[in-house]
């Protein structure tokens, strides 16, 4: 950490000056936070919660300001820069916006259908909401403008993206692609959306018919290939079929039937080209289906696959995910318990080996950071939702930001103590566990922290807390502690506090200072949120 000498400026528009008030918050940072997670109060919760109107008062209150425009040119920078961690909220308000009453607003919102909704679900999802809200905003939902809008976004689409898409997400929400063509009375741009459109609505059989003796083109061609090939998976009991149909045409394993899916031929088909994320959810059940079988060559590729450097760059994992995913595989059984299986050791292995070299995906915020661990006798728990112990969990991360930020300060506090622990880049994660709980347990105290800090005279630009779900303090409340720390070293410093098993935190001023903020249980989801206030974008 650099003393309070250094420049604030040298990290961004951090500094207080007199006057300025950085930490208010307005109806803007509300959708701002809406659109990232789901809620415009400074809590994030992992469990998703169902989105309506009363979620989204901010939203209304800044169209009823004639701001409509912005809230959707807001909508759609957040969705381009890809900093929400989920997707219904930019769904819900951007479908909220093309029901309003001012044109303008309407309009922006249909020509923002495209860049906000990415995927199928994403497109039925917002469909959906345009029901849901319908009655409240007292107008339609099948008008001129959204007819035009689908068939936009389906004109818009790769032809074999488009192939892939309607074979494989057919329904989402109560819709389906037939419904949205129907109702949009899409036209199509160009004869492989034509193809497309026409499989949808009339069949393969129909299909058939139509282009069997024409000269088609190229691409026409290479679709129809892809629909015949969707069509015998459906119609085959062949494993060997299926598996040299997945293997020539890329088929994923939502376009097979449930019966594939009991064949060993058949996964390690689709196991060549499974997207990595993908690959790591179905582990266990590999196993357990014996697919994977111990000292197989199918295992070796596999093994090999999750060590990848370059393989675990272009998924872009972060080193949390492939932790969850380990500490999911370990434990031996599914999220129900219905589904067993005996861990591979060199699975195992390879997983431990991939959590190290995704740190290298991880870019740096540039940021000033504290990152304080509770290690009183609460953090022997599991994280909410997952398979991972607070302990672990708050270790890894504290291994993230040591690692990638070249200005971190890792403490371990409990008892009314506080002690600096020291991260380098060659310890394991069990050695930085062992390092955080070098002090005895006791009492939470989350204070300390910035206690330290201000006496200290460090320079901070976001503390960030690991604890399981207790928020007490002693006689100083952290968050008059935080602002005090501001006046005294004229920074607009943050507060993120993690409460790894919580339900709800009660630390965060929930409506006077956009700088705080309190995460329940912990994701990936999570970790962007962090990144997202650190980065002052929420």
């Amino acid at each position: 950490m650099e003393p309070s000498g250094q420049d604030a400026n040298d990290h961004g528009q951090n500094s207080v000056g007199d006057g300025e008030h950085p930490w208010e918050v307005t109806d803007m940072t509300r959708l701002r936070r809406f659109i990232c997670y789901g809620s415009e109060m400074a809590i994030y919760d992992t469990k998703e919660h169902r989105l309506g109107m009363e979620s989204a008062l901010a939203l209304l209150s800044l169209l009823q300001e004639g701001r409509g425009c912005e809230v959707v040119e807001e909508v759609k920078r957040l969705a381009l820069e890809g900093r929400p961690v989920r997707a219904n909220p930019s769904l819900f308000a951007l479908a909220v916006c093309s029901q309003h009453l001012d044109l303008n607003t309407r309009q922006g919102a249909f020509r923002a259908l495209s860049d906000v909704c990415r995927a199928p679900e994403h497109l039925f999802t917002f469909i959906q909401y345009k029901k849901e809200v319908k009655e409240r905003m007292r107008c339609g939902i099948w008008g001129r403008a959204l007819r035009k809008a689908v068939s936009d976004w389906y004109n818009k689409q790769d032809a074999m993206g488009l192939a892939l898409a309607v074979t494989k997400y057919k329904t989402r929400e109560g819709w389906s692609h037939q419904d949205l063509l129907r109702l949009s009375h899409a036209k199509p741009a160009n004869e492989a959306i034509v193809l497309i459109s026409k499989y949808v609505m009339k069949g393969w059989k129909e299909v058939q018919g139509a282009y069997a003796d024409k000269e088609n083109s190229e691409e026409v061609i290479k679709v129809l290939s892809y629909l015949e090939a969707v069509e015998k998976v459906k119609h085959s009991a062949d494993e060997m079929e299926v598996s040299h149909l997945i293997e020539e045409h890329s088929l994923e394993r939502e376009q097979l039937l449930t019966d594939h899916l009991r064949s060993k031929v058949v996964w390690k088909a689709l196991l060549k080209e499974m997207p990595m994320e993908s690959m790591l959810r179905t582990l266990g059940k590999m196993t357990a289906d014996q697919v994977l079988e111990p000292g197989s060559s199918d295992v070796a590729e596999v093994c090999e696959r999750i060590q990848s450097e370059a393989a675990l760059k272009k998924a872009k994992l972060h080193p949390f995910s492939v932790l969850t995913a380990s500490e999911n595989y370990k434990r031996g059984q599914g999220n129900r318990g219905k589904v067993k299986w005996e861990p591979n050791v060199d699975i195992i292995k390879a997983l431990d080996s991939a959590f190290y070299k995704c740190f290298t995906n991880v870019e740096p915020a540039g940021k000033r950071f504290v990152v304080a661990v509770d290690i009183s006798t609460s953090l022997s728990s599991i994280v909410k939702g997952t398979s991972v112990s607070t302990a672990v969990a708050a270790a890894a991360m504290t291994m993230v930001f040591a690692r990638t930020e070249a200005e971190t300060q890792v403490m371990a506090y409990s008892e009314g103590a506080i002690v600096p622990c020291t991260i380098t880049e060659g310890m394991s994660l069990r050695q930085v566990a062992t390092e955080l709980v070098k002090i005895p347990s006791g009492y939470t105290d989350c204070a300390l922290p910035i206690l330290w800090a201000s006496e200290k005279r460090i320079t901070v630009d976001m503390f960030i807390i690991f604890t399981n779900s207790a928020c007490w303090h002693g006689e100083a409340n952290p968050t008059e502690c935080l602002r005090m720390y501001r006046h005294k070293m004229g920074i607009f410093s943050k507060l993120m506090v993690c409460g790894l098993t919580s339900n709800g935190l009660s630390i965060a001023d929930p409506a006077e200072d956009r700088g705080m903020l309190d995460l329940c249980g912990f994701d990936l989801g999570a970790i962007e949120v962090i990144r997202n206030l650190a980065l002052d974008l929420i």
